[in-house]
């Protein structure tokens, strides 16, 4: 193929890339020719005849491979949100192929050696702070991916390698299977009591969409707790619903046998590079730095978080059995969130469903999540309707900083749609770097609910809450200010990179930014100040419940991948290891399902949180502390959004991520806040 897209760099704003242009058949040859490249550059670095240099080797090694990560960036945002069956296959094929080219290249002995002369001189090239960390970086990732091994060592590596990335293709793509065949369909209208009549349209509209006129189809959620679990009356409907959720990927979906065979080829890839374990291996460059870090953490929040949640459980099933008579007196996890939802309504009379009108989602991101950006950091959104997206319904805006110079490119994809992941994500299209002389281009993925045509888009708390926690990605992205490709945007440890999506989520209940947008969609009457004295009252209630359900998965994935050696899973049968691991934990609640069962834990099993679902609530620490920090009184906001900027969102990794912290709080992080926050210490 002598034409393709992808071959040369867009001409387009800021290199978005040309997707009107791009057809399926041009990944295949860009993928190809990409690699064939960077392998060309990589062996034009170890052919030299010159010494290495940190410009000769180091340098040129961040130059390499432009047409590769043009195409990557474009082919696997498009495989997570509007896959189809020919980008499955594209995927299935080169997940493999693309693993075994990034051994290539660090398996490589004679690009390890000039590495690894260079490491050894560190201190007599004169490099600045950014080379300096830049070149230690690399040597670090160079030995943690095997360079050190035998010939047979890393022979054996490759193929682990190769196999672990086939495997977790197959589960990504069992997952958005599976959650698509376990949609609820309801023949009867009487199984939709609850709902909002917005939603009852949606579900029938979505059962069109799957050619069931005349029904409604409730679709789920990548998470074990369904959110609409809160509004179904219907106590049988509920338990169908749970059943739908709790049962993917088990059985013939096929992601319990491959859970067991990710987690023992990662536990005998670690053995392989000289660790006890993949957690072990998996957090040595993270910032916990150790797997007994972040057991000493976790394990400080699990009798605390069960205490709370039985307290709430006490109170629920006392609820349910004063008011309902279709139950047998025990609370189960399909009754959790509705009988929730109605002690929180009676407490605080806060109805979920009556929050909905005044959180429209074109308001809520104007007026609320840009609204808040421009307040905090001075910066500006103008929609470019010129531009094209992957889909009709992405959107792209220009982003703009305070002096009126040119930011980057924001891509909004709110809709849930068959072709798409569950969750909620963000992506980089293109990185900023000062070196490639590129800025930033960087896609927020959502699943809200479409509603029927006609009618607005009206989130839940929760949606409006992930919207303004991806776009906290999407600014760290859009600030980053570095020279060097490898440390831009979100190119931090995997426990720090939710720290900063954290932090934005508390512009939401801001007094000046909620009463911005939150805002009838009818009528335009702001929220009554009454009403959100109540919802912030109410936010803290079933904290025991959230905390819970998120231990349960965190400890699950570090179970997982805590394992000593590949064959203490031989023969292991994935709902019996589960649930022994949420026994051992103490938090086998019945009623509290972890927030992902093993089927459906795609973030550990083909995302990039294995060993590292912790992560959450160890940036929620120093996401605590700096709200803390943000709200003291001390300076103005604007001031203080101009230094969290300057000194950490803008840094990406190419400070340490803890002393970027520490630059702006003045001292290290401090656990106190996040227990106060989440109610486990008075």
């Amino acid at each position: 193929m002598t034409s393709n897209p992808f071959f040369e760099p867009s001409t387009l704003p800021y290199q978005l890339p040309p997707f009107a242009e791009i057809r399926e058949e041009h990944y295949v040859p860009a993928f190809e020719r990409g690699m064939a490249e960077q392998l060309a550059e990589v062996a034009a670095i170890t052919a030299a005849d010159d010494a290495p240099s940190f410009t000769n080797t180091v340098v040129a090694l961040e130059r390499s491979g432009a047409l590769l990560t043009r195409v990557a960036n474009a082919f696997f945002n498009i495989a997570s949100s509007d896959s189809s069956p020919g980008t499955d296959a594209i995927e299935a094929e080169m997940s493999p192929r693309l693993a075994a080219h990034r051994d290539a290249i660090y398996l490589d002995p004679a690009l390890f050696a000039r590495i690894e002369a260079l490491y050894g001189r560190r201190d007599e090239l004169g490099l600045d702070a950014e080379e300096l960390r830049l070149l230690e970086q690399y040597h670090l990732r160079f030995v943690r991916a095997g360079a050190g091994l035998d010939a047979d060592g890393q022979a054996r590596l490759r193929a682990l390698n190769t196999e672990i990335a086939a495997a977790a293709t197959e589960f990504g793509q069992n997952n958005v299977a599976a959650r698509n065949a376990a949609v609820l369909v309801l023949e009867n209208a009487e199984e939709l009591a609850g709902l909002a009549p917005a939603a009852v349209a949606a579900a029938a509209e979505n059962a069109r969409s799957l050619g069931r006129e005349g029904a409604w189809a409730l679709s789920l959620q990548n998470v074990s707790n369904q959110p609409v679990l809160r509004d179904l009356a219907d106590r049988e409907v509920r338990r169908r619903m749970m059943a739908a959720s709790l049962g993917r990927g088990f059985g013939a979906d096929g992601n319990d046998v491959l859970a067991v065979r990710i987690a023992t080829l990662r536990a005998e890839r670690a053995a392989l590079l000289g660790y006890p374990d993949h957690a072990t291996y998996a957090v040595e460059d993270q910032t916990a730095r150790s797997a007994e870090a972040v057991e000493e953490m976790l394990g400080r929040l699990v009798s605390p978080a069960v205490a709370n949640a039985e307290r709430e459980a006490t109170e629920l099933t006392a609820a349910m059995r004063a008011n309902s008579a279709d139950d047998d007196g025990e609370l189960r996890s399909w009754d959790w969130l509705y009988w929730s939802e109605r002690v929180r309504a009676e407490r605080f009379a806060v109805d979920a469903e009556a929050l909905r009108p005044y959180f429209e989602l074109e308001r809520v991101l104007r007026d609320g999540v840009f609204f808040a950006a421009e307040q905090v950091y001075g910066v500006t959104f103008r929609e470019r309707e010129d531009l094209v997206g992957y889909h009709p319904e992405v959107r792209v805006f220009e982003v703009f900083d305070a002096d009126g110079s040119a930011l980057g490119l924001f891509l909004g994809d709110f809709f849930t749609r068959p072709s798409k992941h569950g969750g909620a994500w963000m992506n980089e299209l293109v990185s900023q770097s000062r070196l490639l002389g590129t800025l930033p281009v960087v896609v927020n993925n959502l699943n809200v609910v479409k509603p029927a045509a006609g009618e607005p888009a009206l989130l839940t708390w929760d949606n409006v809450r992930t919207l303004f926690h991806e776009f906290g990605h999407a600014l760290h992205g859009l600030f980053s200010d570095v020279r060097y490709p490898f440390f831009a945007g979100t190119e931090v440890p995997r426990d720090f990179v939710e720290f900063p999506s954290q932090v934005n989520e508390m512009w939401m209940a801001q007094p000046d930014v909620l009463a911005n947008y939150a805002r009838h969609f009818e009528t335009g009457e702001q929220m009554p100040a009454e009403l959100v004295e109540r919802m912030v009252a109410a936010e803290r209630f079933g904290e025991g419940f959230r905390t819970v359900e998120y231990l349960g998965a965190a400890l699950l994935d570090w179970a997982w991948h805590r394992v000593p050696g590949a064959e203490a899973l031989a023969g292991a049968d994935a709902e019996a290891f589960e649930e022994a691991a949420l026994r051992k934990a103490g938090l086998a609640i019945e009623a509290i399902p972890p927030r992902y069962r093993t089927g459906y834990f795609a973030h550990i099993f083909s995302g990039g949180y294995a060993a590292g679902y912790y992560s959450y609530i160890w940036s929620e620490v120093l996401d605590a502390d700096t709200v803390d920090w943000f709200t003291d009184g001390a300076t103005s906001i604007r001031e203080k959004g101009t230094v969290f900027r300057r000194e950490l969102l803008s840094r990406g990794g190419s400070v340490d991520p803890l002393a970027a912290f520490e630059s702006f709080r003045g001292r290290a992080p401090a656990i106190e806040p996040l227990l106060i926050r989440r109610g486990l210490v008075s």
